[in-house]
């Protein structure tokens, strides 16, 4: 004996226009996007010596994907290409608005004081 169940029809709620059209208004806000292709730590003392033929060693291996940040916060990763003789950056991965937000709330976390 098998039971028939009837839903409701879902109705489109407008949430998600009223959000694009929020976000419609921040377009013009510039924001600063910078490709980083590694990072290193050094001393002040090896900072002072660095010069013209100078090799800083990052942190990143040859080929590895670049991160994209935007406003210092990773948003994406990708490959550098070069087009016309000026670089550019093909996105291969976006990063999660979850995974953002938990890494925005990472560095908010304030360190235990030391004792």
């Amino acid at each position: 004996m098998s039971q028939e169940i009837e839903y409701a029809a879902l109705e489109a709620t407008g949430v998600a226009e009223e959000h694009a059209a929020d976000l419609h208004r921040l377009e013009d806000v510039p924001v600063e996007l910078a490709v980083e292709i590694g990072r290193t730590r050094m001393t002040i003392g090896e900072t002072l010596g660095l010069g013209p033929g100078s090799i800083v060693s990052l942190n990143r291996l040859a080929g590895e994907p670049v991160d994209l940040l935007v406003n210092g916060k990773r948003i994406a990763r990708g490959e550098v290409v070069v087009i016309d003789e000026e670089f550019g950056l093909r996105i291969t991965e976006v990063v999660s608005p979850a995974r953002r937000l938990r890494e925005a709330e990472a560095s908010l976390e304030v360190p235990p004081a030391a004792a």
